[in-house]
């Protein structure tokens, strides 16, 4: 997929003085210049939208602008690139854009790179690690003046500015920006003990994705700083490194097949844990009467499905928007250091599908309260 700006030139049939224009010619930017009366760099000022061009009389900024769609002109890019030593391109490889949380990055890390008047060229890989150093070698050869890596753990070294999101890129000069893991395990387990759980069962990510190492390290780490055991009997891992509800349901679905001596669950991500309860109603349990759940992420759909999903907000507009930017002035400031993290922080948001623990919350696998459950408010 590519997004961006176009490299092109414009044919004009007739100036707006008279002068007749060969249909095969094209209007470059001294033309257009002359055309108008104007200096090139007052064209070329008002046409960037330079910061230095605002303060040009409205009127001929008007007058340019009217000139450029009349005889359909664009910038030539190649020709700033010469100029410059830079694409002015950048390239984004992800492993898919399918599920909620990549769109929401990527929706960030667009809305900067345009504003930048940045072409971008986005590539998916579906972690496969051939498409990785492939699509990382291409991207080079296309000039492009950086990298943006998302969930996207292959040590790449390549010879210009790299910023990972997700990725936890070990190579060097790479700028990875992660989130704090240890905390969002914290915020989690502490709202679930405050409730009264302390059989809980876990969801681990699949063994592909990059986070999911780090975030059940954090969660195994957390839970023994706070008393919170974490039961083999009760942790179960997603098979599938593609993110969708299915997965959770299915995990979901064996885990209560083997015991329902728990009264919540924490998903590794949002997309699994809306498959997660509806496996969990299925079985004729309630959320969050019978089992609480806590997903990861918040993408769009966890405030707006039944019960609303209480989860682990990562700040995604702003770990793709800060991607971007670090991106950016890593280009414009070759020379600069940079850290090699930069760690955004996580927050707790409570919704509808987490609740104290009930009386006789526990079953055995065959549906029987077990005694000893906690009582509602605990």
């Amino acid at each position: 997929m590519t997004q961006g700006k176009q490299e092109s030139t414009a044919t004009p049939h007739r100036s707006k003085t008279g002068s007749a224009q060969s249909a095969k010619s094209t209007l470059n930017l001294r033309q257009l210049a002359e055309h108008l009366r104007l200096s090139q760099t007052t064209v070329s000022l008002v046409l960037n939208n330079s910061p230095a061009g605002r303060s040009i009389p409205q009127r001929t900024r008007d007058r340019v602008f009217e000139a450029a769609r009349k005889f359909h002109y664009r910038p030539n890019y190649f020709a700033r690139s010469l100029r410059n030593s830079r694409s002015m391109s950048v390239g984004v490889i992800v492993p898919d854009l399918s599920d909620g949380y990549f769109p929401v990055v990527m929706s960030a890390i667009e809305k900067r790179l345009l504003k930048a008047h940045y072409f971008y060229v986005t590539a998916s890989h579906y972690r496969r690690p051939e498409l990785v150093e492939e699509y990382s070698r291409r991207l080079m050869e296309r000039a492009v003046d950086g990298l943006l890596l998302l969930d996207t753990p292959a040590q790449i070294q390549v010879p210009a500015p790299a910023v990972a999101v997700s990725s936890h890129n070990p190579a060097p000069g790479v700028t990875n920006v992660v989130l704090d893991h240890d905390l969002a395990a914290r915020l989690a387990l502490t709202h679930l003990k405050k409730l009264g759980h302390e059989r809980i069962a876990f969801m681990q990510g699949a063994q592909g994705i990059t986070d999911a190492k780090y975030r059940w390290k954090s969660i195994l780490s957390m839970a023994k700083e706070m008393g919170i055991a974490v039961r083999p009997e009760l942790s179960v891992q997603l098979e599938e490194t593609r993110q969708t509800p299915e997965a959770g349901y299915h995990v979901m679905k064996e885990l209560l097949k083997r015991t329902r001596e728990f009264t919540a669950v924490f998903c590794f991500n949002d997309i699994s844990a809306l498959g997660a309860m509806r496996a969990i109603m299925d079985a004729g349990l309630r959320v969050p009467d019978d089992i609480s759940v806590v997903g990861f992420d918040d993408i769009i759909a966890a405030a707006y499905c039944k019960p609303s999903l209480t989860t682990v907000k990562q700040p995604l507009q702003e770990m793709g928007a800060r991607a971007a930017q670090v991106l950016l002035d890593r280009i414009a400031n070759p020379s600069q250091e940079w850290p090699a993290e930069i760690v955004m922080e996580p927050e707790l948001v409570v919704r509808e599908s987490t609740g104290p623990v009930r009386r006789h919350a526990l079953a055995d696998q065959n549906g029987h309260p077990i005694a000893g459950g906690a009582k509602r408010g605990a």
